[in-house]
């Protein structure tokens, strides 16, 4: 029995391995993606602490009397400010030796005197720590769930104005060290409602289950909490497309588990042969992967081909109907699939075509039933925030459903084909596919100087990030859309 246990407890991290989802998309940044986003960050936190409010103050000391009210941040110096990573939690941004200078009216009464004025005062030796503790919420979405926070000022001076400044310079001390007291509770709670708040609005604008087209939806849900070093924040998605009309129909993700090795770039974006198969497998399922072409569809240089191939048939069957018109009907059979190599990725297919005589006023007549089986290169792209593919015919094979002698007969038939699918049904299917899908990164990023690399079972895309819109904007414009839809429910 102890025999027993020991083996149980030795497998169970095995169990829990094998049994773990493996990540259809992965995401990297990098500190070199950090340090573009530290500017960013650090104008962002200016703003935020600019717009903090502070209370009216009141206080009493023998004889002295004052009242502080109307205080306005009037400059904000954070020269020291840095963000970096804080492996384990996430990130952490500080800002040293900083500086904060403040406007407020003062209503002062000493003994007999009254005087009013306006103080203009400036906090030194600012120092600001804080970390954003990142994680996964119930949903699968990236968040902030927690905001450490410490500040401090060492130094605080006032400089005062009015008929009697001089006079009150050496109460200053009293009226710094109050100023000094709220300053240091209102800082942390504007870190907490940068974090919690807005920040946590612009990772509202990620994408984690969302419509993609008509016919099938994505779902870039998070499998685990990000994984956070010295270099970078790493992201599991579970990258996968859903058929809208039944969203769990999917297929079990069997794919290598895509790897980043690198770091050189800002960002890393890798896709296992899964996340192509579940789409390929969504739009079969919801029959996106049926095509009739016929009428004005028809090119007429493959009208006349088919028309040539099988004149004959028609003459056997019945020459009256000669000059109907033609159509080619095409029916993927099974979701294609999709495989990744070192030397690029490609599509492979099996579909059913099926030619048909349109005599105007009668049932359809069916010509012949073909299998086809295809394979495509596939290119990957990413502009922007859009993941795009483009497709080439590289083999094409066709054969008879019903004799093995028409499909010698169809052998004459296979390259002027391709070439007619290469010119008419491909650019259909590449016209889908270029509008491409959203990667999971908020609004006001996107990829630049992006290069693909293909690996066995999976392609890492590596690229710098580029800031459209800046994070006030992101955020306002998202708070603004809530705001709508709230009303609207309402």
């Amino acid at each position: 029995m102890a025999h027993c246990r020991v083996l149980a407890f030795f497998l169970l991290p095995l169990v829990t391995m094998t049994t773990a989802e493996p990540p259809g998309c992965k995401i990297r940044i990098t500190s070199r993606g950090l340090e573009m986003l530290k500017t960013e960050t650090q104008r962002f936190v200016e703003e935020e602490l600019g717009n903090m409010t502070m209370p009216e103050m009141q206080g009493k000391d023998g004889r002295f009397q004052y009242t502080i009210k109307e205080v306005k941040i009037t400059e904000l110096n954070l020269t020291g400010a840095d963000l970096r990573f804080q492996p384990g939690f996430g990130l952490l941004f500080e800002v040293h030796n900083s500086s904060i200078a403040l406007s407020f009216q003062r209503n002062i009464f000493y003994w007999f005197f009254h005087d009013v004025g306006t103080i203009n005062a400036s906090a030194e030796g600012v120092t600001i720590h804080t970390v954003l503790h990142l994680s996964s919420d119930e949903l699968g979405r990236l968040k902030i769930s927690n905001v450490s926070c410490d500040a401090s000022i060492s130094k605080m001076r006032a400089k005062f104005s009015g008929t009697l400044g001089r006079v009150y310079e050496f109460l200053a001390t009293f009226l710094t060290t109050a100023m000094r007291f709220v300053l240091n509770q209102q800082i942390c709670p504007a870190m907490n409602h940068a974090g919690l708040d807005l920040i946590n609005t612009l990772l509202d604008t990620i994408p984690v289950r969302s419509k993609v087209d008509d016919f099938v939806g994505i779902d870039y849900s998070l499998l685990s909490d990000p994984v956070v070093t010295a270099r970078s924040l790493d992201m599991d998605f579970r990258g996968m497309y859903y058929d809208l009309q039944n969203e769990n129909d999917t297929i079990v993700n069997y794919a290598v588990a895509p790897v980043i090795r690198e770091y050189d770039r800002m960002i890393y974006m890798a896709l296992s042969e899964y996340f192509f198969d579940s789409g390929f497998y969504a739009y079969y399922k919801a029959k996106a992967f049926q095509m009739l072409i016929a009428h004005e569809k028809m090119p007429k240089d493959l009208e006349m081909l088919l028309r040539t191939t099988y004149f004959g048939t028609i003459m056997m069957l019945n020459p009256a109907l000669v000059e109907a018109p033609l159509s080619l009907e095409l029916k993927v059979t099974s979701a294609p699939r999709c495989t990744i190599k070192t030397s690029g990725a490609s599509v492979s297919v099996t579909a059913m075509m099926i030619v048909k005589l349109l005599p105007p006023g009668q049932p359809p007549v069916q010509l012949s039933s073909m299998t086809m089986e295809g394979k495509l290169n596939a290119k990957v792209s990413m502009k922007g925030k859009r993941l795009a593919v483009h497709m080439d015919l590289r083999r094409f094979k066709i054969y008879s459903n019903q004799s093995a002698l028409e499909s010698l007969a169809l052998i004459p038939l296979q390259g002027p084909l391709k070439t007619m699918l290469q010119l008419s049904v491909v650019p259909i299917l590449n016209d889908r596919t270029k509008r491409g899908v959203q990667i999971p990164l908020p609004e006001g990023m996107d990829f630049i100087e992006e290069v693909v690399e293909y690996h066995n079972g999976f392609i890492v895309i590596g690229a710098n990030l580029h800031f459209t819109k800046g994070l006030r904007e992101v955020i306002e414009k998202t708070q603004q859309g809530q705001s709508s839809a709230n009303s609207n429910t309402v």
